[in-house]
């Protein structure tokens, strides 16, 4: 046996993409933040998920499953994403999507900042058609540009339902709090597709009632699920770049992931992971828990144990 807090250094201590003949579902680092607007640093948000999921054990007793033996999961290491062109690092990450995926793995791909959402989702639309998007997050990230860029952190879900990979039936926003740009914000929002369960509605609704309406929204059909940390309080998750505070509480995120088993998910990500900011790895931990909790509900659906 090897101490916890010891071995490998891949997520959760798994294989390697390179020490493996098929996979299932490949954990992917995506080192790039140069699509952020205020604090940097998520581009070593892969390395510090990863160091902050090594006490991660093999059987999830909630679900009932043991996501690494009921599916071949592996880290299939970082993305190679320039930090200088932002055009050439989303190619970088639309590529990276595809070869993965064009070997049938399913794609569970750690940030990094939420630009990455887009061509992951452009990846996804290839294979899948227009999916709904469960969206976690304090933010909209429907914004039309920030000093004019059209590439952002703030942006990938308005460019994805302008370039049809959205199902504008069935995407979802969780966890929407603090001040916006203005009224029109929410309108915009809804005009794409979207509809939002704000961070309140866990206070004034409960958790039950939260799930129940986030599953009536999904419905049937492929689902890509993507985590900003910064849905979480910053009391549970001080090392991202964007905090606002009146957010979700680790355990009422971990419940609602935990919710979507049985739910088609064709890929998910996890951004906004900035180590800087953290203390004695909070974020870290709260990030590689949602990424182990995705893992087990990828388990559950496919009925293994």
């Amino acid at each position: 046996m090897t101490p916890r807090f010891a071995g490998p250094d891949t997520f959760a201590r798994i294989p390697r993409l390179d020490q493996v003949t098929d996979v299932d579902v490949a954990v992917l680092g995506m080192p790039f933040d140069s699509g952020v607007s205020y604090r940097p640093g998520a581009r070593f948000g892969p390395a510090h998920v990863r160091a902050s999921s090594k006490l991660l054990r093999p059987f999830h007793p909630g679900l009932g499953v043991s996501p690494f033996a009921a599916q071949q999961v592996v880290d299939a290491g970082d993305v190679a994403i320039n930090p200088f062109d932002l055009d050439d690092a989303i190619r970088a990450v639309e590529r990276a999507s595809d070869e993965l995926r064009g070997n049938g793995a399913r794609l569970l791909s750690v940030g990094g900042d939420h630009t990455i959402a887009l061509p992951l989702l452009r990846s996804v639309h290839r294979e899948h058609g227009p999916v709904a998007v469960l969206h976690f997050d304090a933010h909209l990230d429907t914004w039309d540009t920030y000093f004019g860029a059209p590439y952002t952190h703030g942006t990938p879900f308005r460019r994805a339902s302008e370039e049809g990979l959205l199902d504008p039936e069935r995407c979802l926003h969780v966890g929407i709090r603090g001040p916006l740009y203005a009224a029109s914000d929410l309108r915009d929002d809804r005009a794409l597709g979207f509809q939002v369960i704000g961070s309140d509605d866990f206070q004034t609704d409960g958790l039950a009632a939260v799930v129940e309406r986030m599953r009536a929204r999904l419905g049937d059909g492929p689902v890509y699920v993507s985590v900003d940390i910064d849905v979480l309080d910053p009391a549970h998750a001080p090392g991202t770049g964007t905090p606002e505070a009146g957010g979700l509480t680790s355990r009422e995120l971990l419940h609602a992931l935990r919710a979507l088993a049985g739910t088609d998910i064709v890929g998910a990500d996890i951004v906004e992971v900035a180590p800087a900011y953290d203390h004695a790895e909070i974020t870290g931990i709260a990030a590689a828990h949602v990424a182990y909790e995705l893992l087990a509900v990828l388990a559950a659906t496919t009925g293994a144990t």
